[in-house]
């Protein structure tokens, strides 16, 4: 009788019996036993506890520029966009990725070439034999070594357009990935020139902010002459007080808002924000609506030059040409193969086991050369329908990319037509802010010189300021909203292949 279930029954007893896999304990025991609780983990952290990891001075290191950088130079934005290609690690990536493509397309051209192998093998036999014949009994043994010397071939002659197709596919594969190369430039361009237009913005915003600090240092000081010549009063001269605060306050935050958009435009450049870099001030030109085009010519001319549209068309014909591939693999193959081998030694073997690339090599027992020589076709027949499910899952594959296509001609189609709202609404904005500034400008001077003459009051000449600040604000930040929505015209476009103009 088999006892051991009954051994591991009389184990596993004493387990089931601990306090420690029991959910219950008996309250009332005195035993040491009773005082044992499940074990349990904290459902949170302890509040006490230390999450700071320790440093890694080797992961910590600054990345060191591959551009060098002078500090007493002023970049423009075309300067500004060729450090960027050079140190943006997005370009760096795309670029390794398409040589990485280029790199399959090769491999797949490779196909049309036989593939060599050579080969050497060398073999111990030991022999331990018995005999007997006529009553008489012979002891034979030995040990014999011996060596194969072979080299094979596979060339596969003709598959009924699958290598081609294969190759075709890679082709469409590298193609996409040199476009989708060229969109890493024009997102980088993009990048850094919005990134400059608003680091733009912030210095013109700061500019604006300390003209009007000074503003209302012109209007305080005016109050308080009047106060001390016992013509103003005291609530005059707190309200321009006021008035000054407020323009210091925001000089305060347009300066750190310049800081920021100089930290955002090194981002996008792809260098240390501890770099220090000297920016060129852009020159002013009038902006006109003149040369737009219409948007439906736009957007005719826009998706037969988008990167991701050409990207998703090469991918498609990639997609089509993987069905054939399919397809193809219904069709017979022609190959020649052939070995030819030099044995030497004294092996008692009929035929060497293939290995590697190479086909079985018979008659090896001696000195000899052999080779073999092989010319054939193959048809498959079944196979338990893979192949037509590999043809389902290719058409599968390029109906997809073709619906991806379409998803990306609409998205760019939308794109192009918010871009060409935002230009127009932009440059009329533009316009309108030039007008409001001039009007604004004519009212501070009228209201401040009256009240300077005593024939006008402190709260009209605050209120001018304040309207002439806000109306050199909207002036700035419609300029450059004009000069960014241009950019992004010309980047969903397509056409942004170097700084705008």
């Amino acid at each position: 009788m088999n006892k051991t279930p009954f051994v591991l029954v009389a184990l596993f007893l004493p387990l089931a019996a601990s306090p420690i896999h029991s959910q219950s304990v008996d309250q009332g025991s005195s035993s040491p036993k009773a005082d044992v609780r499940p074990l349990s983990l904290p459902d949170a952290p302890l509040p006490q506890g230390n999450f700071v990891l320790p440093p890694n001075s080797d992961a910590g290191r600054i990345p060191i520029p591959r551009t060098a950088i002078s500090r007493d130079y002023e970049y423009d934005l075309v300067e500004l966009i060729d450090i960027a290609e050079r140190e943006d690690p997005e370009t760096r990536v795309a670029w390794e990725r398409a040589r990485n493509v280029a790199i399959g397309e090769g491999m797949a051209a490779s196909t049309y070439l036989p593939v060599i192998t050579a080969n050497v093998l060398g073999g111990y036999q030991g022999v331990n034999s018995q005999n007997s014949s006529l009553g008489a009994t012979v002891h034979n043994s030995g040990n014999v070594f011996g060596s194969v010397e072979a080299v094979s071939v596979e060339w596969l002659l003709f598959d009924f357009g699958g290598r081609k197709n294969i190759v075709a596919a890679a082709r469409k594969l590298t193609n996409a990935s040199n476009i989708a190369f060229t969109g890493a430039h024009q997102q980088v361009i993009y990048a850094v020139s919005i990134a400059y237009y608003a680091y733009l913005a912030a210095i013109q915003r700061h500019q604006t902010a300390i003209k009007a600090l000074a503003n209302a240092e012109e209007i305080e000081a005016a109050a308080e002459a009047r106060y001390n010549h016992g013509e103003g009063t005291v609530i005059e001269t707190a309200q321009t007080r006021n008035l000054t605060a407020q323009a210091q306050f925001s000089v305060v935050n347009a300066q750190g808002a310049e800081q920021q958009a100089y930290a955002t435009l090194l981002a996008a450049m792809g260098v240390s924000p501890l770099e220090t870099i000297r920016i060129a001030p852009v020159t002013h030109r009038s902006l006109s609506t003149e040369d737009l085009a219409p948007v439906d010519q736009i957007v005719r001319d826009a998706l037969a030059r988008r990167p991701d549209v050409l990207a998703g068309y090469s991918t498609l014909q990639a997609s089509q040409a993987s069905v054939k591939v399919a397809e193809a693999q219904n069709r017979p193959k022609i190959f020649l193969s052939g070995t030819g081998a030099y044995v030497s030694g004294q092996l008692g073997l009929t035929a060497v086991p293939s290995f590697g690339e190479q086909l079985p090599t018979l008659n090896i027992t001696g000195n000899q050369w052999n080779g073999t020589v092989l010319v054939g076709i193959s048809v498959p027949i079944f196979d338990a329908h893979r192949r037509a499910n590999a043809i389902r899952q290719a058409k599968n594959d390029e109906d997809k990319a073709a619906a991806t296509l379409d998803q990306v001609r609409l998205n760019a189609m939308r794109e192009i037509v918010s871009a060409q709202i935002a230009l127009r609404t932009s440059l009329a904005a533009n316009d309108a802010a030039l007008a409001l500034k001039a009007a604004a400008q004519t009212s501070y001077d009228a209201t401040l010189d009256a009240y300077k003459q005593g024939v006008g009051t402190v709260t009209a000449s605050v209120d001018a300021e304040t309207h002439l600040f806000q109306a050199e604000l909207a002036e700035d930040d419609a300029y450059t909203s004009a000069l960014s929505a241009a950019a992004t015209i010309a980047f969903t476009t397509g056409t942004l292949g170097a700084a705008p103009q």
